[in-house]
């Protein structure tokens, strides 16, 4: 079987993970990590394997399709240009609501230019907890879920974070309070460029923390409080028919980065067999997700 070719781009952690998950693919081949700072010539180390380093996709040689792992709010730009060009990506954009729903248009719009797929918001939430969640309203159509994150650090929120002025780094914790109520716990470092009390309304008014409770606490080393577990509770109360005190829940504990690489890459084994346009995971076969021929798969679990 000829494996699909897979570029990585972004070198953070969950770039890492992506990368560790596609080299342990049946059917994948990693050939390329995308870094805004690679110099000519320099490999990554993955898995016990030298990975060329290159500064554009372009560079990636090969390359039918690209893990995007970049901060949620650089992604649109990115993919958009890849798309055109048809290269497949997936993304693990964390922002819920119309700017999930923007970013799924405009890719959509630039992926059918380019005969190209592109999967937004492949991770665990959102992701396959969105996958959950439509299996728990398939059951009990009429009812509630909640959804309680945490503890744990969210990257996407650690990141929001740190690029407020003045802050030299930062972590952000989520907190459950329960029944869908988080609190945000920030950890910032300053640079000195700016007082705390500045850094704090800003990263208070950022829409990644603006409609939770949100508490910065200044430290001497955010680094000090890296933590890369997380974790999830949905809980959905509600009737199937006319018979009600249907109760569903789905709990998991990850360790982020290696969790949302390797259900980027499950999205991405999908989302190649799409028609060219824009999709989130919940609109993917579950099936397809999985390495092998369909009789086999089905015959093993169902």
């Amino acid at each position: 079987m000829q494996k699909v070719r897979v570029a990585v781009v972004g070198w953070g952690n969950v770039g890492r993970g992506a990368a560790e998950a596609v080299m342990l693919s049946p059917d994948f081949e990693l050939c390329a990590v995308v870094r805004r700072n690679a110099q000519p010539g320099q490999v990554v180390h993955v898995n016990g394997a030298d990975i060329p380093a290159v500064r554009s996709i372009a560079d990636a040689d090969g390359a039918v399709a690209a893990l995007v792992c970049l901060p949620t709010r650089l992604t649109t730009a990115a993919e958009v240009e890849m798309l055109k060009a048809g290269i497949s990506t997936v993304d693990s954009f964390d922002i819920h609501g119309d700017a999930l729903l923007e970013h799924r248009r405009m890719l959509g719009d630039a992926a059918r230019r380019g005969g190209a797929v592109a999967v937004v918001a492949a991770g665990w939430d959102p992701g396959v907890d969105s996958i959950i969640r439509c299996l728990m309203e398939a059951m009990a159509p009429k009812g509630v879920t909640y959804t309680d994150f945490g503890p744990g650090m969210s990257m996407g929120h650690s990141v929001a974070a740190r690029s407020v002025p003045g802050v030299a780094d930062a972590r952000s914790f989520t907190l459950p309070v329960g029944f869908g109520v988080h609190r945000r716990q920030v950890y910032v470092q300053l640079d000195g460029t700016r007082p705390f009390e500045e850094v704090e309304a800003d990263i208070k008014a950022d829409p990644y923390f603006a409609h939770d409770d949100t508490r910065v606490m200044q430290v001497e080393s955010a680094a000090d409080y890296h933590d890369t577990g997380h974790g999830v509770s949905l809980k959905r109360y509600g009737a199937a028919g006319t018979t009600g005190n249907q109760q569903m829940e789905w709990r998991i504990r990850v360790i982020n980065p290696a969790a949302t690489g390797q259900c980027m890459l499950s999205a991405l084994r999908a989302g190649l067999k799409m028609a060219p346009g824009a999709y989130t995971m919940a609109e993917l076969p579950v099936i397809s997700m999985l390495p092998g021929g369909l009789e086999e798969i089905v015959k093993g679990i169902v």
